[in-house]
C-alpha cells in the first residue's frame, strides 16, 4: 500500500447496510478518496450520489476516480454538518440513504505536510479543511492551560491531561511550539515512566484531542446526527463509521433518541410526551473481519452503525 493510497473501512458492510437502489439518491458525507462513493456510484442507474468533503485535496482526487459516472455524481466541499443547506442546493428532498465515515483519511495521516501525524515532522496544523483559520499552532501556543487541560480530557481521555497541559504552557512561555515532533516529545516528556512504556504511543490521545478541537468534530458530529434522520425517506438507511469512543457514543445516543426517547415515567400507561418514533436500529455495532484488519490494521477501531427510517 502506498504513502498515500487509502483503503475503505468496512466497505462490504456498508454498501449491504445501505441497501442501495439503482435509482436512489444517496449522500457520503466524508467522501475521502472515494472508496465508498465508488462502490454506491457503480450500483446506481438512474440514481444520484451526492458526496461531501471539506478536504479539497480530497475532492480533487475523488473526482478524478469518480470521474467516469458523470452527472449520476455530484461532488460538494462542505462540512457534513451541513446536511440540510447541501441537500437543499442540490434540490434534494430526502435521500434513500446516507453514509458518514468520521475517521481521518489515511492520506491526511500520511502526508506528513498536514501535520496530523506525531512520527514526522511537520508545522502544527491538523486542518481537515485548509481554508479554516484555526490550527492546532494556535490552540498549543495561544489556548489558557485549563482549556488545554479540558480538551486532553475530554476529546483524548488523556489521564495525564494535567501534566501534558502544564508542560505545554512551560514549555511555550520560553518560545513558541512549531512542529509536530516538539510537542510529541514535550508530550512525552511530561508522562511518567510507566505511561511511556505502554504499546501507544504517548502523544496519540493528546493529538487526537488537538485535532478534534481544531475541526470541530464532535461538534459537527452532533449537528449532522440532529439533522440526517429527518432527511431520509421512509425506508431510508443511515450509517455511521465512527473510531472513538467518544464518536461512537454520540451516534449510540442519537439514535436511541430517535428509537426510544419516550420520557414519560414508566408508570404511565401510555405517552404523553409527544414522542414520535423516526429511527430503528439494523443489527448491532459492526466491526472489522479479520480479514480486513490484516489488509488494513487501522480499520481495528471501526465501528459502523445502522439506523433506518420509519
Amino acid at each position: 500500500m502506498s504513502a498515500f493510497s487509502h483503503a475503505p473501512v468496512l466497505l462490504e458492510e456498508c454498501i449491504a447496510a445501505l441497501n442501495i437502489r439503482p435509482d436512489g439518491v444517496y449522500v457520503d458525507g466524508t467522501l475521502g478518496r472515494g472508496g465508498h462513493s465508488l462502490e454506491i456510484a457503480r450500483r446506481l442507474t438512474t440514481g444520484c450520489l451526492i458526496a461531501v468533503d471539506r478536504d479539497g485535496e480530497a475532492l480533487e482526487a475523488a473526482s478524478k476516480r469518480l470521474a467516469p459516472f458523470g452527472e449520476r455524481v455530484t461532488l460538494v466541499k462542505s462540512n457534513f454538518d451541513r446536511l440540510g443547506e447541501i441537500l437543499d442546493d442540490q434540490g434534494v428532498d430526502k435521500a434513500d440513504g446516507m453514509l458518514f465515515d468520521l475517521g481521518v483519511s489515511s492520506p491526511q495521516l500520511d502526508d506528513a505536510a498536514r501535520g496530523f501525524s506525531y512520527m514526522a515532522d511537520a508545522p502544527l496544523d491538523m486542518r481537515m479543511d485548509r481554508d479554516n483559520a484555526l490550527t492546532a499552532r494556535e490552540i498549543v501556543n495561544e489556548w489558557p492551560e485549563e482549556e488545554l487541560r479540558r480538551i486532553l480530557w475530554t476529546y483524548g481521555e488523556e489521564r495525564y491531561a494535567p501534566r501534558v497541559a502544564a508542560a505545554i504552557v512551560r514549555a511555550r512561555a520560553k518560545s513558541p511550539i512549531e512542529g509536530t515532533l516538539e510537542l510529541a516529545e514535550l508530550i512525552r516528556g511530561a508522562m511518567p515512566a510507566a505511561a511511556r512504556r505502554e504499546k501507544q504511543h504517548p502523544a496519540k490521545r493528546s493529538f487526537q484531542a488537538i485535532r478534534i478541537a481544531v475541526n470541530d468534530e464532535l461538534g459537527s458530529v452532533e449537528r449532522m446526527l440532529e439533522t440526517a434522520p429527518d432527511r431520509l425517506k421512509p425506508g431510508g438507511r443511515l450509517c455511521v463509521i465512527s473510531f472513538h469512543s467518544l464518536e461512537d457514543r454520540l451516534v449510540k445516543q442519537a439514535i436511541h433518541k430517535r428509537v426510544d426517547g419516550c420520557t414519560c415515567p414508566k408508570t404511565l400507561p401510555f405517552c404523553v410526551c409527544g414522542f414520535v418514533q423516526t429511527l430503528k436500529t439494523v443489527g448491532g455495532a459492526v466491526t472489522a473481519s479479520a480479514e480486513e484488519l490484516e489488509r488494513n490494521p487501522r480499520a481495528r477501531s471501526a465501528r459502523l452503525r445502522v439506523a433506518e427510517r420509519v
